[in-house]
């Protein structure tokens, strides 16, 4: 019998058919997926590129933030009869300890209201306490501030007897969690407890700074931490950041929201809370092996010294120590010239000060970043601390018998990031930072003799349905704005570089020297090039017509006659200002009268060489008193200097930075 031939039957060609099919339908699967890998990496180097402006503009307001200490040192040294006239002023400012406050001066005229509907606390508090705290918050309750002045009393006497480092050690069977900066984002701590457990005994924490500043629930964290820390002062540990400070609270945000939440106590809970800030611990070592401190280390970080000094004077990193000698200090200024402050005796409390030495170690530890790069430089980003190589960490670690660094202080796109050989660790628990999906947050658990475990995490509201390149494009969008708002605060600087470099007068600079110029007058080390589509227009011959990044953004003047070189300047040192009106108004009034209002201003425009005469700020100043009463409310007088963007909706289309 003969078989029959397959391939006669067609039965060969079908095969080879699908199989031909197969193979194309593999490539085009292989086109396509190799698309979408080149589509999402230029997303995500779009959104890296956002990032890095984000990151660069918030070190560089850092770095201001820390001129500031070099400011209040030249005010101290100028400021004319400044002692006779404001003696409780220098003492705020360099006095480094506060005398105790009786706990019955600040509650016994507070009452409680019987139409009180929020969280009412029960001393001594328990974990029930912890639970009606979080619930409450969940419904956006108020905390009254007769139960905040408890606490924060409370918590000052708690961490009074503690160390300058907590030491904790865990087992196999306990790990302990490790979270970074929260940032006033109560979503974040809250999804830290749904998924990792609230603290207790057997769930110990440690939380490494930065509670609050820049997100809307500072106090609703810190109310959380610290009765946590009061329920279980073993098991949970609060390390000290560089934001538990009351001068940095006055430029980031807490202070502002304490005195809109408290309107009627908010200014006892802000003096108690500076007390409170001074007592945190410096940092933490678990099981004798991992450092946790909030920023980093330097070539000269020596932990004996940072265990023995009296933590409590550090009451401000823009407070530097003051050589005093008796009721005198000489400084040399500037201009290289000796001035002399008078020390009266109402300032006595110069005596409790850290010395130079001790001051800088608190700083390295509060401020500094690793780095790839050997050695150890100053951190010119930030403007305080430094960087610290992996050698330096080598030989810190090798110095003192430990083996790992658990830091916080950056913001990490994916929520930590392991660098110098896997010996430090950063994580920074705020996800959405910077912008709804700029990036995740992150918390560590460990345990001794086993490796670290990282937990990964985002809050999404109204952005979890959309997709990825419109989160991409909004996250842009925020990036650009900021950076614009930073190029027209420096237009007239800007121009004149540009024009240096233009001359032929053309309006027009090559790509070279256009980057050359921004970084010059900027100086935010960000990839112009790259930039340069968004923020400029560029002809066919690939020349910047220059001005085009000035056409659809200006700062609103308040006074139409006021030169713009004064507006702008007065937008570009508005947070400052605000800090120093604060400082001035020791009352928290928000009023200041005309005649501090002009000293302060002739002092800053001295110490900051800013080139202006003098009485286009009278007019200005003149302009703003509008009752005539000789008092300008301060706050809305540098309110009224903003950016306007004028074409924000047709700048929402698709323009992007990579």
């Amino acid at each position: 019998m003969n078989t029959p031939n397959l391939e006669d039957m067609g039965c060969g060609t079908s095969s080879a058919t699908k199989d031909k099919k197969s193979e194309k339908a593999l490539k085009a699967a292989l086109v396509i997926q190799n698309w979408y890998r080149g589509y999402r990496a230029r997303l995500k180097t779009r959104q890296r590129y956002a990032l890095t402006i984000f990151q660069s503009i918030e070190y560089a307001d850092e770095q201001g933030q820390l001129q500031l200490s070099n400011f209040f040192s030249f005010m101290l040294e100028n400021y004319t009869h400044v002692q006779e006239k404001e003696p409780g002023l220098v003492t705020r400012l360099f006095g480094s300890s506060i005398q105790d406050k009786d706990r019955q001066d600040y509650l016994e005229l507070i009452e409680i209201p019987d139409s009180y509907c929020g969280p009412r606390l029960q001393f001594p508090l328990t974990f029930t306490d912890i639970d009606l705290l979080i619930e409450a918050f969940k419904q956006q309750q108020i905390l009254h501030a007769y139960y905040v002045l408890e606490v924060l009393f409370e918590t000052k006497k708690v961490l009074q007897q503690m160390p300058n480092f907590t030491h904790t050690n865990t087992s196999p069977s306990k790990e302990i969690t490790i979270c970074g900066d929260l940032h006033g984002k109560l979503d974040d701590l809250f999804l830290i407890f749904y998924k990792n457990g609230l603290p207790s005994v057997t769930n110990p924490y440690v939380f490494n700074g930065d509670f609050v500043d820049r997100g809307k629930n500072s106090m609703e964290i810190l109310m959380i931490l610290f009765v946590s820390f009061l329920v279980y002062p073993n098991d949970l540990h609060l390390n000290r950041g560089n934001h538990e400070d009351f001068m940095m609270n006055m430029r980031y945000g807490f202070t502002k929201e304490i005195l809109h939440k408290y309107k009627l106590h908010g200014k006892k809970i802000l003096q108690i809370l500076e007390e409170v800030y001074t007592w945190l611990p410096i940092g933490t070592i678990i099981d004798n092996e991992v450092l946790v401190i909030h920023g980093g280390i330097s070539e000269s970080t020596d932990l004996n010294l940072l265990h023995r000094i009296e933590r409590n004077k550090m009451r401000s990193v823009l407070m530097p120590p003051i050589p005093m000698d008796g009721d005198r200090a000489e400084k040399k200024n500037k201009l290289g010239t000796t001035t002399v402050a008078q020390g009266s005796r109402t300032s006595g409390s110069f005596s409790e000060q850290l010395t130079k030495q001790e001051w800088e170690q608190v700083i390295d530890i509060l401020w500094s970043d690793p780095r790839g790069k050997r050695g150890c430089y100053p951190n010119t980003n930030r403007g305080g601390g430094c960087y610290f190589g992996p050698d330096i960490t080598s030989k810190i670690l090798n110095k003192y018998q430990l083996k790992i660094l658990v830091r916080s202080h950056e913001c990490k796109p994916e929520g930590y990031e392991i660098c110098h050989d896997g010996k430090v660790i950063t994580v920074f628990s705020a996800s959405n930072y910077y912008e709804e999906g700029s990036n995740r947050g992150a918390y560590i658990r460990m345990s001794s003799g086993t490796t670290p475990r990282f937990f990964q995490y985002q809050i999404t509201k109204a952005t979890c349905f959309r997709p990825l390149y419109q989160r991409v494009n909004a996250i842009e969008s925020s990036a650009i704005r900021m950076l614009k708002e930073r190029m027209i605060s420096r237009k007239t600087d800007l121009i004149r570089a540009f024009q240096l470099q233009d001359r032929n007068k053309s309006g027009k600079l090559s790509m070279g020297q256009w980057a050359f110029s921004m970084e010059n007058v900027l100086g935010l080390n960000l990839p112009w090039r790259s930039l340069s589509s968004h923020l400029v227009t560029t002809d066919k011959d690939g020349n910047i017509d220059y001005m085009s990044g000035f056409q659809d953004v200006h700062i609103q003047k308040p006074v139409k006659e006021v030169q713009s070189t004064l507006i702008e300047t007065v937008y570009r040192y508005r947070s400052d200002l605000q800090i120093i009106f604060n400082i001035i108004d020791s009352d928290h009034s928000g009023l200041i009268s005309m005649e501090e209002f002009r000293s302060m201003w002739k002092l800053f425009k001295s110490h900051y060489s800013v080139h202006i005469d003098d009485s286009q700020f009278d007019e200005l100043a003149e302009r703003m008193d509008l009752n005539k009463d000789g008092s300008i409310d301060f706050n809305e007088f540098l309110k009224a200097f903003y950016v306007v963007h004028k074409f924000d909706q047709l700048n929402k289309s698709d323009t992007k930075l990579a």
